[in-house]
């Protein structure tokens, strides 16, 4: 069998009385993207930074390839680590420290200066000048820069505009095509539905869920806005299966559906002039803010 990318036993930590990660148990198989979710404070941070060595378990334990990053050198050349707030000396450039970071693990510096051109990044620029979404740029870089094994990336989008959000899930699917595993903490529920293979939730230190993504929209409820040329008439998806909510405005229908939406789009269609139907909100969201409540 192949060894987890990442394995958590039972892992706990503590800090005095303050329980931040509660026995949680958790693998991450390589080439799997594992979405790790969870409001503010509920241990996503602490669990990242035990696993990369920095704190050590309370309790229970954690491993990268079977190895603990704390004492194990060999074992954190293989990761590729974006903190959640990055930061280098503000007067180093990043191409200092890309040229350093190749030289330390051996890699051409050919692979830095692709990933700064995707990136959109100038790297002869000093830190401590850079805007926020330029430092994160730099984090990114110095991150993916030797193609690591796994990648353990915190809130790795924050700071970047639309269009380089798209470039850096480019980069995480290449990635993982290659075989690397990935764990993402984020609050940018739409990148990680898009991406992930999981998705983990931790609320208060405890995982309360772990499921595929695609079990998790299939869970979902739908909310759909349907457009008509005229208005819509009152009843209409009156006792259609499924259709819990129905909200008519004019020529504008908003029905919530629980389970398939095909008997719904075959009455609303079947009552002609439907022009357009567009999702509403974010499935994955709602379902992230029923586990947390």
């Amino acid at each position: 069998m192949t060894t987890p990318a990442v394995t958590f036993n039972t892992m706990s930590k503590h800090f005095g009385q303050l329980v931040a990660v509660d026995r949680l148990t958790l693998t991450i198989a390589p080439g799997e993207v594992l979405g790790f979710l969870g409001p503010n404070g509920a241990g996503k941070t602490t669990t990242v930074r035990t696993l990369m060595g920095f704190l050590h378990p309370t309790a229970g334990s954690c491993a990268v390839f079977g190895r603990w990053p704390g004492r194990d050198v060999a074992v954190r050349r293989r990761i590729g680590y974006l903190p959640g707030d990055f930061r280098i000396d503000p007067a180093m450039t990043g191409a200092y420290l890309f040229a350093w970071y190749a030289r330390l693990r051996g890699v051409p510096l050919d692979r830095a200066r692709e990933l700064a051109a995707r990136l959109d990044l100038v790297p002869d620029r000093r830190f401590g000048t850079l805007s926020k979404g330029n430092r994160q740029k730099v984090g990114l870089v110095q991150a993916f820069l030797h193609d690591p094994d796994l990648l353990v990336l915190d809130e790795p989008t924050s700071g970047l505009d639309p269009l380089m959000q798209r470039e850096f899930l480019d980069l995480v699917a290449e990635a993982a095509a290659r075989g690397a595993a990935v764990l993402f903490s984020s609050h940018v529920l739409p990148e990680v539905q898009r991406v992930a293979d999981r998705v983990a939730i931790i609320r208060s230190g405890r995982l309360v869920t772990v499921s595929a993504v695609a079990d998790l929209l299939d869970r979902a409820r739908h909310r759909l806005e349907l457009r008509y040329t005229d208005p819509v008439p009152d009843g209409l998806l009156d006792g259609v299966p499924g259709v819990v909510d129905t909200q008519p405005d004019g020529r504008v229908l908003t029905v919530v559906i629980d389970g398939p939406v095909g008997p719904a789009l075959a009455r609303a269609a079947g009552h002609g002039g439907l022009v357009r139907v567009d999702t509403v909100g974010d499935e994955l969201e709602d379902l992230f803010l029923a586990e947390v409540r």
